[in-house]
């Protein structure tokens, strides 16, 4: 086979064969394809679009570009969760350790950043000690010990994905369902998991703002790792606000911490439930989705998630004293607040505004490279649908730095419409697909 074949029959809206893309992928991989022709494959697949076979075949590709992580010494199902991301998400935090509480194992492999607030990798890091940079033999120690790990991305595991996403960001090739799909669902099955639960946003905050563009992006996803034989299913919930009433990554540690205590925000503590249920019965732990909330519930209520943190904290490195200690946290020199400056009800929210001025304060990244600062956070005041006088707090900013501080605080403040009527409420969870 030669690339430039497969870069025109792509251009012309041809379909390519499993071995045609599983070529593409392995000479790429193996430097035998210079960037200039992937490149120029990825711009074709992006305008032509891939079917749901050559996604699935490119899935396979990238997946078995690396190692794919064997469990077999587990008898327990193991069972993942991927989230588009938002502002305040932090349910991975939640989650992992009520479903491995309640008797499954959650080898979690995350990310560095989830847009401008970062991602789950950096939440954990706000942990003093705690380490994502783990071995695959450690991650198994760990999952052995613990029942869950939270890891970032090693090099035995998709590398194909690795190189494939840095060319695409350069090639602004990003923003494409079918790449989008290959890329998260390669890196997720890789973990060596039976189950996946797909936590795909939707509204102002959420990568795909619209729900049709969340519900295409959903299915395909579901579509390809059923294909490749795993049990799938995919929540399409809402990011017009922020999730939980934190943003920040010790305030998002804290957060989660208040929610495995019994307390913290209903939003946050509902989905990472439903969450936990949907884990629980593709994972065979619950013959149904009501049993898999109740068993979420009763891991919390008996503190049996709280003790599971703390140990998966202890395991891999981190101080488990932040459990009942928050000041061992990084925490912030400063505090502001945002008030409002008309009474009424909050209409609506531009929930990206809000991770931008995050980012702008140096809690996230508007760059791929910048650093973050774990102590800098938001803690948000009003919710939509909640009445607000002038002169209300909006918002507290934590921070350190006072150079990009007033265009935060504008930010932050023309990103709530505050109007006469109370909105209708909108549900967290718009649709489930795939099961």
């Amino acid at each position: 086979m030669r690339a430039v074949d497969l870069i025109r029959k792509k251009r012309d809206s041809g379909e390519h064969s499993q071995e045609e893309i599983e070529y593409l992928i392995s000479a790429y991989t193996r430097d035998e394809i210079p960037d200039y022709q992937m490149a120029a494959w990825l711009m074709a697949a992006w305008i032509r679009g891939l079917s749901r076979a050559e996604l699935a075949a490119l899935t396979e590709a990238m997946l078995h570009s690396g190692e794919v992580v064997d469990h077999s010494y587990l008898p327990a199902k193991k069972v993942d969760k991927h989230s588009t991301g938002g502002v305040g998400d932090k349910t991975s935090l939640i989650l992992a350790p009520i479903v491995a509480a309640g008797g499954l194992a959650v080898p979690m492999i995350s990310g560095r950043g989830l847009g401008h607030t970062g991602g789950t990798l950096d939440k954990l890091e706000a942990i003093p000690g705690f380490n994502t940079s783990l071995t695959l033999a450690e991650f198994k120690r760990v999952l052995r010990k613990c029942g869950m790990a939270l890891i970032g991305q090693t090099a035995e595991i998709a590398p194909a994905d690795k190189k494939i996403y840095a060319l695409r960001d350069a090639t602004s090739t990003v923003e494409n369902i079918g790449l989008i799909c290959a890329s998260i669902m390669s890196k997720k099955l890789a973990e060596g998991i039976d189950a996946l639960v797909l936590d795909v946003k939707t509204g102002s905050g959420a990568f795909m703002r619209k729900e049709e563009d969340s519900a295409a992006l959903a299915e395909v996803m579901a579509d390809t790792a059923k294909r490749m034989g795993k049990k799938c299913v995919a929540l399409i919930t809402d990011m017009g606000q922020p999730l939980g009433r934190f943003a920040g990554h010790s305030n998002e540690v804290i957060e989660s911490i208040q929610i495995l205590k019994g307390q913290g925000a209903a939003d946050l503590r509902d989905l990472s439930f439903e969450l936990s249920a949907w884990m629980f019965f593709l994972g065979e732990r619950t013959k149904t989705v009501d049993e898999g909330r109740a068993l979420a519930a009763e891991m919390v209520t008996s503190g049996k998630a709280l003790e599971k943190f703390r140990d998966c904290i202890r395991t891999q490195g981190g101080n488990p004293r932040v459990i009942d200690d928050s000041s061992l946290l990084p925490a912030a020199r400063s505090h502001v607040e945002v008030k409002s400056p008309s009474s009424g009800y909050v209409c609506d929210i531009n929930c990206l505004n809000l991770g931008v001025a995050l980012a702008r304060l140096g809690g996230g990244r508007e760059k791929k490279d910048q650093n973050v600062d774990h102590a800098v956070g938001l803690e948000f005041h009003k919710r939509i649908g909640d009445p607000i006088k002038t002169g209300e707090t909006l918002v507290t900013i934590a921070y350190n730095a006072d150079g990009q501080l007033q265009t935060a605080q504008k930010m932050i403040a023309t990103s709530y419409i505050i109007g006469d009527k109370r909105p209708a409420a909108r549900p967290l969870i718009r649709r489930i697909i795939g099961c």
